[in-house]
């Protein structure tokens, strides 16, 4: 008789054919071995499905569902997973090899922990590292104080109790791009929770994700966004403002747009390379030439690091 897996690594998956092998192969890498691998289809088009199959590997479960979106998948693997902790794991992120043995340590260790994330690595869409992430905090009272401004995890890089998640209600689906962020301000209210200073996963940017630099998507998306978090209920009048906001830019020109200039901005402000910084920009203003952001940061980008340093901490300062 097969053990019973004490971690289920949850990887919702649309669309993923082109990074998804490489995903899969840093699950199936980890020196803990314990662990199923749910992979929820949620209605790829592309080859997602047939290449999940293709793994022999009988740790690897594959779900197939009519497209719903992200949090219909996750609550479909939190239903469905065999284990009593979670990994959560993206589709085109890498998993370093001890990511799962060092998470699962940490809770086993400390159980009146429900949650556990890490500082991360970011990289470009062809894998090229990009910078180093460190999270808004580590202790669970760094993260409790600054919770309220800021999403304090990597969604990609947590390991939960399921049962605290299907207590909650898991995700809700209203909270279309920031459904993790609301689901950890209710988590955080049943224990304890923390981030690793140890990167544990290699995150990649690429124009196909929906990590999008939120303040390209406008002013009232970022006050709808708050006011959904914290209201407790979200309703059907703020999903269907939300929904639009997302659907006028759901095409690829703007992805793309949004992407060069959020890789640009890595460049400029996380690791400073103006260089590979303008190369960025000039593919953001062929999709976008009327927009503004690029011209801005092309000109930012041939001034040295100590001033651009100075520019980014005051235009941080207005942001928040």
């Amino acid at each position: 008789m097969k053990p019973k897996p004490e971690i289920t690594v949850l990887m919702p998956a649309y669309n993923a054919a082109k990074y998804i092998i490489a995903a899969v192969e840093s699950v199936l890498n980890q020196s803990f071995g314990n662990f199923e691998l749910l992979v929820i289809n949620d209605g790829s088009s592309d080859d997602t499905a047939n290449i999940v199959k293709n793994f022999a590997d009988e740790r690897v479960k594959l779900i197939n569902q009519p497209h719903q979106g992200v949090a219909a998948a996750l609550n479909i693997g939190l239903l469905n997973a065999a284990a009593p902790l979670i990994a959560r794991f993206d589709a085109d992120d890498i998993c370093y090899p001890d990511r799962l043995q060092v998470q699962y340590d940490f809770l086993q260790a400390n159980p009146e922990y429900v949650l556990t994330g890490s500082d991360v690595n970011y990289a470009d869409h062809n894998g090229e590292h990009l910078y180093n992430y460190t999270n808004i905090g580590h202790t669970h009272e760094e993260i409790s104080n600054r919770i309220g401004s800021f999403c304090p995890f990597i969604h990609s890089s947590v390991m939960y109790k399921k049962d605290v998640a299907l207590e909650l209600g898991g995700y809700d689906a209203k909270a279309h791009t920031f459904e993790d962020y609301h689901l950890w301000i209710k988590f955080i209210t049943k224990g304890k929770v923390c981030n690793s200073k140890k990167p544990l996963i290699m995150v990649r940017l690429n124009p196909e994700s929906v990590t999008v630099d939120e303040k390209l998507r406008g002013k009232r998306f970022g006050v709808l966004k708050k006011e959904m978090l914290f209201a407790g209920v979200i309703s059907n009048e703020q999903e269907e403002e939300l929904l639009e906001i997302l659907h006028s830019q759901n095409f690829m020109r703007f992805k793309n747009y949004s992407y060069n200039i959020l890789v640009a901005k890595k460049y400029l402000w996380n690791n400073y390379q103006p260089e590979k910084a303008r190369v960025n920009v000039r593919r953001a203003i062929n999709f976008k030439p009327l927009q503004t952001t690029g011209y801005a940061l092309w000109l930012l980008s041939f001034f040295p690091k100590r001033i651009v340093n100075r520019f980014y901490l005051k235009y941080k300062a207005l942001s928040d």
